[in-house]
């Protein structure tokens, strides 16, 4: 009889693993089963002498794998949670149940973190929590907001149409980020070569031509001693200056981590020319999107403000949507609400109003939404075009102190050669 290493989901959740004697896979899944251990993975290890002698010779391995294909492994991703949204909204729409649905996408995935995320969810649902709590479990695949909207499916009924908005909601989100990154390619890649440009004009190339500068014993121009002096600094104390560095980095997503640092930054971005439009206009259309799915779905709106402030990405418009649900609580008008929160255009103000007036929020909502996306949209195309200027302006300096610094002095001494040739 064969010896087979598993892993699995206990009735708790948790991801256990062991081996076991079988004469298959099957009848191995079984025991496990029958034993309150849902498999998630069967492997053959040889026979049982072998089997015990690896586990006896390395009894950690197994936990050391699985730290290391949490830390450097394959993870949900966005486009995962965007596809398990769509499977669940058809299996929801054509009547499968809820529990067999997730059955089914668990023996259809090959991904390992998805397949254990699907059994846990399974767990949840067979000890009798409802499908909300299960994804409240796992914070970074399933945002706040996600897991509000499946929670006001399951009161009113309505998870087929809730698992549809949440679809396309997560396919604006993944769509913005990825015009935003293609936008953001080429730049990056300038940025880039400038920084290693100058790094190696620093440290290989201006050492060489103060060697010769040194040679000639004539006075230099202002810029070339300033070239220079940078110079000798960066190669005399670059272990310094990678050490401060790398303090900055840390010590900048320290501060960002919390909530003031957090505040000022998600505020000053938002005024930072070309890309803080961009920012605030994906945002707001975030937000608008969001409110309206929450509150066409029966979410009070003091709820669904509350619950829009946590996932639109901004803490500083998370704090204005905060203020707006304390004016709305105050049993002030959003309308009004909104005009003291200063964020929207006095448009959308006006939408907003007579959304309130007509009843039809909901759907004026999704309008500014679409205004928003389409703003959005024609900002993201030209911001390759309204970068590339300041990226010339750039390289055009550092030619140009190259120039004055480097060339020049070279061609002040071949003149004063020539002449006394002559």
């Amino acid at each position: 009889m064969a010896a087979w290493a598993w892993r699995g989901r206990n009735g708790r959740g948790e991801l256990v693993s062991g081996t076991s004697e079988g004469a298959s896979d099957s009848a191995v899944a079984d025991q496990l089963l029958a034993g309150g251990v849902t498999p998630v993975q069967i492997t053959a290890v040889g026979n049982t002498a072998t089997g015990a002698a690896g586990a006896a010779a390395n009894p950690n391995a197994q936990t050391a794998t699985s730290v290391l294909n949490a830390l450097f492994g394959p993870q949900v991703t966005g486009e995962d949670t965007l596809v398990l949204s769509r499977q669940l909204y058809t299996l929801q729409k054509a009547g499968v149940p809820l529990l067999r649905s997730l059955a089914g996408l668990q023996a259809s995935t090959a991904k390992a973190p998805l397949i254990d995320l699907l059994v846990d969810l399974r767990a949840s649902l067979d000890q009798g929590r409802e499908l909300s709590a299960g994804l409240a479990r796992h914070p970074k695949v399933f945002s706040a907001f996600y897991v509000a909207m499946v929670q006001v499916g399951e009161m009113t009924g309505r998870l087929t149409e809730v698992f549809l908005r949440l679809s396309e909601h997560l396919e604006f989100e993944l769509d913005v980020r990825a015009r935003i990154k293609q936008a953001l390619r080429y730049p990056t890649m300038v940025l880039i070569a400038i920084v290693a440009a100058i790094t190696i004009i620093n440290l290989f190339v201006l050492p060489t031509f103060a060697t010769v500068f040194a040679g000639f014993k004539a006075e230099l121009p202002l810029m070339t001693r300033v070239l220079l002096a940078s110079s000798h600094f960066t190669v005399t104390f670059w272990p310094l200056l990678l050490i401060g560095g790398l303090g900055a980095v840390f010590g900048t997503r320290a501060w960002l981590a919390t909530p003031g640092g957090r505040y000022t930054w998600d505020k000053r971005k938002l005024r930072m020319p070309i890309i803080g439009p961009i920012i605030l206009k994906a945002t707001l259309a975030r937000f608008a999107r969001s409110f309206a799915l929450a509150s066409k779905s029966g979410v009070p709106i003091s709820q669904a403000m509350t619950v829009v402030a946590r996932t639109v990405d901004n803490a500083w418009i998370g704090a204005r949507i905060e203020q707006m649900r304390d004016g709305v609580e105050r049993g002030e008008s959003i309308s009004r609400c909104a005009q003291a929160a200063g964020v929207f255009t006095p448009v959308v103000m006006q939408m907003i109003a007579v959304g309130e007036e007509t009843g039809e929020l909901d759907t004026l909502l999704l309008e500014i939404a679409d205004m928003y996306e389409r703003e959005t949209d024609h900002a993201i195309k030209g911001l390759s075009s309204a970068i590339e200027p300041v990226l010339l302006l750039v390289i055009g300096a550092i030619v140009l102190v190259l120039a004055l610094g480097v060339f020049m002095p070279l061609w002040n001494m071949g003149q004063a050669a020539m002449g006394k040739a002559g």
